[in-house]
């Protein structure tokens, strides 16, 4: 009975947040984008003619048609596919990147708030990270480990696992202190203090009584995270540290386009609108389950 009692108020609880998130029109908006943007690239391969590696040099600079809606590039490739094919890329670099930065930012805050012993090497450690200039450290990265992984991975999956790595490693910080405040106050709330007294372990203490309550701040990190994973592969790809000149990401595409800017102006934009709108709608989507997890500001 008591399960069943549960049950019902957890699921009434997530009922009214999403009733509070729908009332975010931004947020909903920013889904719907989001979800627009990752079924195009998911599905759009199997729909679309051309593929992204697909050369015809006799078609090469051709502007938007009826064939080719973005037009051709320098070696008559399609712009939509490779559009396509890039938004693959840097949508799972972001999602693979933001749970890497959540799971080591959750595991430390929750760390560094339940034991007190262990919170001032964790936070000096977490300002340690905080305090270094984050594109430097990520090119260095880059050049340092980038023909070890080619070599052990291939070139296309060794810069999939470098640039993973490279960015939840550089990104926890945030994560990590948001946890460790509300740890700090949950585990001297009375329901943690009488799992205590009855004998009950850390670890189960903090996996059924700490974890669940952390939820919230973990999920708005977790789309911010997607957002800025997806700039930041974006810059190192633009800057021509990230996949390989013939593997497509938007950062990759708007790198490639640079020196046509003057004479085709378009293939600038089209990455940069991609980059924008979907970092843009995680930013709302992060924005409204904020405001949706947050008991204070319902109802404003």
């Amino acid at each position: 009975m008591n399960d069943v009692v549960i049950d019902r108020s957890q699921s009434g609880k997530w009922l009214d947040v999403w009733t509070q998130f729908k009332k975010h029109k931004g947020a909903l908006v920013g889904s719907m984008v989001f979800i627009l943007i990752t079924l195009t690239v998911i599905a759009g391969p199997f729909f679309w003619i051309f593929e992204a590696n697909e050369i015809n040099i006799r078609q090469r600079n051709e502007g938007p048609s009826w064939l080719h809606p973005l037009g051709t590039d320098q070696l008559g490739r399609d712009t939509f596919a490779r559009m396509i094919a890039g938004g693959q890329t840097s949508i799972t670099v972001g999602l693979a990147a933001m749970a890497l930065s959540i799971l080591l930012g959750s595991c430390i805050g929750v760390i560094a708030g339940y034991y007190r012993r262990l919170d001032g090497m964790l936070m000096r450690l977490t300002d340690l990270f905080l305090s270094l200039p984050l594109l430097p450290l990520l090119l260095v990265m880059m050049l340092l480990f980038r023909e070890p992984l080619s070599e052990a991975y291939g070139p296309e999956r060794g810069m999939f696992v470098l640039i993973v790595c490279a960015i939840g490693i550089t990104s926890w910080m945030p994560t990590a202190r948001i946890v460790r405040g509300d740890v700090l106050a949950l585990k001297e709330r009375e329901f943690i203090l009488a799992a205590r007294s009855i004998g009950t372990t850390d670890t189960k203490i903090i996996l059924r009584h700490i974890l669940p309550n952390v939820i919230s701040p973990i999920l708005v990190s977790a789309t911010l995270g997607i957002a800025n994973a997806i700039i930041t592969e974006s810059a190192l790809s633009f800057l021509g540290l990230g996949f390989p000149p013939d593997f497509p990401t938007w950062g990759r595409l708007l790198n490639d386009a640079v020196e046509y800017l003057t004479l085709y102006p378009e293939r600038v934009f089209w990455p940069g609108l991609a980059i924008s709108l979907t970092v843009l709608s995680v930013n709302y989507v992060g924005d409204g389950i904020r405001d949706a997890l947050d008991p204070r500001i319902r109802g404003r």
